[in-house]
C-alpha cells in the first residue's frame, strides 16, 4: 500500500512539472562534515547566516525542522540551458568538441561586436522567480498526498530557502551525484534543475542512494572557473565564486577578482556550462521561460531605483538590489574596454550609491588604461 502511495506520488510529482522525484529518511546528512568544514574554513564569505546555531542544527539533523518527519521527498525543477552560443563559446575555450562548433563559427563573428555590450546572468534567474512558482507546486503535491492518506499530514516544504543540505539529501534521495562543480547531476537530465524538499508524517519507503560518480577524470568544470574558486573536495571558495560575488556579496567586489567576472552580472553558469553530462539537458519548465532580450549594460546602469523595481520585481535579480546590480553592470562594462562606454560610467559617478560610483570609477580607470 505504501509503494503504492509513493509512485502515485512521483506520478504526481511529473504531472506538476517536477521531472526527478525521490524519498530518503530524514537521517544527518551523510556529509554534514564536510559542511562544517567549509564554515570552519571561513569560505562562505559573508553569508553569516550559514554559520548561526540554529542552521548548522538544522542542516546536522532534518529532524530539527520537522519532529514528526518520517520521510523527504525531494524534488527537481528543470529551467533552461544558456542559449547555445554562450555554452560553445565556454566550451570552445577549453577544446571541447561540440558538432555545432563549425556551422556556428562565422555567425559568432558576425555577432560577437553587437554582444560587446550585453550583460550574462545565470540562466535560472533569466525568468520569473522560482520562489514565486515552486511552493504552489509543492502545496498542491502536499494536498495530494493528503487526499491519498484520506487525512492531514504535518509537513514543511522549502526550495533553496530552509536550512537543508539540500544536494546530500537529492543524492542520497537517488537524484544524481554532487560533481565536481558542486552541482547536483543526473546522467539523462543534466544539472540545469532547481532542488525541492517536503518533509512528511509518512512512512515512505526511501529510495536507494546515487553511489556511483560520473565525473571520472574530467575537470572541465575546474579549468574554466575564471576566478578559480572549485576546490579539490568538492566544494567551492565562495569568497571567489562569480554568482557569490554578483549575488550575496554586499561590499565592494575585491579587485584582483574584478577583471575574472567578465560581462557576468548576475550569477554564473560556466562550470555547467562546460559539463558533458549538461549535452542532454532538457528545456526548462515553461514557467521560467524567459522572454526579454540579453540585458544592454550601457541602458541598465541609468536603471533609477524606480525603474529598477519595476523591471526586475518578481525576478531573482531583486536580490542583488539596485546597488548590488549596478555595481555589477559597472566592472561588466568596464572588462568591454569599449570607450563607448565611458559617457554612462561617468554619469555613474554621481550615482546616489557609493558602491556604484566606486566601481564606475574602477571601470573607467580600466578602460582608459
Amino acid at each position: 500500500m505504501t509503494n503504492d502511495i509513493k509512485q502515485s506520488i512521483k506520478y504526481k510529482s511529473r504531472q506538476l512539472g517536477f521531472i526527478l522525484a525521490g524519498v530518503t529518511t530524514p537521517e544527518p546528512p551523510p556529509h554534514y562534515s564536510t559542511f562544517e568544514n567549509w564554515l570552519a574554513q571561513g569560505l562562505h564569505g559573508t553569508m553569516n547566516y550559514l554559520a548561526t546555531d540554529r542552521s548548522r542544527a538544522r542542516r546536522a539533523d532534518p529532524k530539527q525542522i520537522l519532529p514528526e518527519c518520517k520521510s523527504i521527498l525531494v524534488l527537481a525543477t528543470p529551467y533552461n540551458p544558456p542559449s547555445p552560443h554562450l555554452a560553445l563559446t565556454e566550451g570552445a575555450k577549453l577544446g571541447v568538441n561540440h558538432p555545432e562548433r563549425s556551422e556556428t563559427k562565422s555567425k559568432e563573428a558576425n555577432a560577437d561586436e553587437a554582444r560587446v555590450h550585453e550583460g550574462q546572468i545565470a540562466s535560472y534567474a533569466r525568468g520569473a522567480d522560482y520562489h514565486d512558482i515552486l511552493p504552489a507546486r509543492m502545496k498542491e503535491l502536499v494536498q495530494f498526498i493528503e487526499e491519498q492518506v484520506g487525512g492531514p499530514i504535518k509537513n514543511r516544504w522549502y526550495t533553496d530557502t530552509g536550512p537543508i543540505l539540500e544536494r546530500d539529501l537529492a543524492q542520497r534521495a537517488g537524484l544524481g551525484w554532487i560533481g565536481k562543480n558542486t552541482c547536483l547531476i543526473h546522467p539523462k537530465q543534466g544539472s540545469y534543475f532547481l532542488l525541492s524538499e517536503i518533509f512528511l508524517d509518512l512512512e515512505l519507503e526511501p529510495d536507494a542512494p546515487f553511489t556511483t560518480d560520473h565525473c571520472g577524470t574530467c575537470t572541465l568544470c575546474i579549468e574554466a572557473c575564471p576566478t578559480d574558486c572549485i576546490l579539490p573536495d568538492r566544494t567551492i571558495d565562495a569568497r571567489r565564486c562569480i554568482s557569490y560575488l554578483t549575488i550575496e556579496l554586499k561590499d565592494d567586489i575585491p579587485l584582483e577578482l574584478r577583471d575574472k567576472i567578465g560581462n557576468w552580472i548576475f550569477g554564473c553558469d560556466i562550470c555547467q556550462m562546460v559539463c558533458p553530462w549538461n549535452r542532454f539537458a532538457p528545456e526548462g519548465d515553461p514557467a521560467f521561460s524567459d522572454k526579454e532580450p540579453p540585458p544592454v549594460l550601457t541602458d541598465d546602469l541609468t536603471l533609477t531605483p524606480q525603474a529598477f523595481n519595476q523591471r526586475f520585481k518578481r525576478t531573482p535579480i531583486q536580490r542583488a538590489k539596485r546597488r548590488g546590480y549596478l555595481r555589477n553592470v559597472a566592472v561588466a562594462l568596464g572588462n568591454t574596454g569599449n570607450m563607448h562606454a565611458l559617457p554612462v560610467l561617468q554619469n555613474a559617478i554621481n550615482d546616489e550609491e557609493p558602491l556604484v560610483r566606486e566601481h564606475a570609477k574602477w571601470a573607467i580607470n580600466k578602460i582608459t588604461k
